[in-house]
């Protein structure tokens, strides 16, 4: 079953780009990754999903039904947008209890449960949080009701290093007890932790769709040379290369592709050394968006 469902989703903004036939499909169960720069197209594609903004065309509906037109279904899913903002006077406690007021259940226990978890102190007044704390109270208020849709908007900014391992491990229990999460970030370690798929979101189109294991396989390759003359940059014009910086006599690039093609051409370079190792996820990012540019 999918969870949600993204069909040819344009949204612009007058003459301005937004995002432009976007399709994903996210199963039941998953923790899915939508990957890009800032002003890639991440929050539009997320708004747009919500019915907070109206699509220019396509569709895109969460348990089979558009939220602008089935707004009830917006029920079931816990949102976390990037940016947090509340009445600042009201203390946490009285602001997470009016969120709770919304859904057909008490929320009290799993109110203290989480602010513990979060290290957050229900009794503070809004304005007298940081900017980290308003995220907590974010992620408190978005999970309270134990959604079965979890969508998390760079649910991390803000967050110091413990409290990112906190959330990880909040969302991942979650996502155990049947939780589906749609988790969109810039921060490429993040996704490689928590995600089963990711999809490449770049100047608003969707430019790759992939397992995280085949990512991860090794028919991508960090190599690094070292000559004992110079490499000329164009000797490397081939297919399956990215990423190809050279200095002097070393250089270093990702290769995707049959490695005896790329052997062969290493073959008639006279080498003084070549490290061969598995690429992190940022550089296979990074291989997708010099690849398409």
């Amino acid at each position: 079953m999918n969870v949600i469902e993204i069909n040819n989703l344009t949204k612009q903004y007058g003459k301005s780009r937004g995002i432009i036939d976007v399709n994903l499909k996210i199963e039941e169960g998953e923790i899915f990754g939508f990957i890009g720069p800032n002003g890639a197209g991440k929050s539009t594609t997320i708004r747009t999903l919500l019915g907070l903004i109206y699509p220019t065309s396509g569709t895109a509906t969460i348990f089979g039904k558009n939220c602008i037109e089935n707004p009830e279904v917006r029920q079931s899913l816990g949102y976390l947008p990037s940016e947090v903002f509340y009445y600042d006077n009201m203390k946490v406690i009285d602001l997470l209890k009016y969120s709770a007021s919304f859904y057909k259940k008490d929320c009290t226990k799993r109110i203290h449960e989480l602010a513990e978890i979060m290290d957050l102190d229900l009794k503070k007044k809004i304005d007298d949080l940081s900017f980290g704390n308003k995220k907590k109270v974010g992620i408190v208020q978005g999970l309270l009701h134990e959604p079965k849709l979890i969508i998390l908007d760079e649910p991390t900014s803000g967050l110091d290093p413990l409290m990112q391992q906190r959330f990880f491990e909040l969302i991942k229990e979650e996502n155990k007890k049947g939780a589906t999460v749609f988790f969109s970030s810039h921060i490429l370690g993040e996704v490689q932790k928590m995600c089963d798929r990711v999809a490449f979101i770049k100047d608003g189109k969707i430019i790759k769709l992939e397992k995280m294991s085949t990512l991860q396989e090794n028919n991508y390759k960090k190599i690094s040379i070292e000559a004992k003359s110079g490499i000329k940059k164009d000797e490397f014009n081939i297919s399956g290369v990215s990423n190809f910086s050279v200095e002097g006599n070393i250089a270093s690039f990702i290769f995707r592709g049959n490695v005896n093609s790329i052997t062969k051409k290493l073959s008639e370079i006279d080498l003084s050394n070549i490290s061969i190792e598995e690429p992190d996820l940022e550089e296979i990012f990074m291989h997708y968006y010099n690849k398409e540019d």
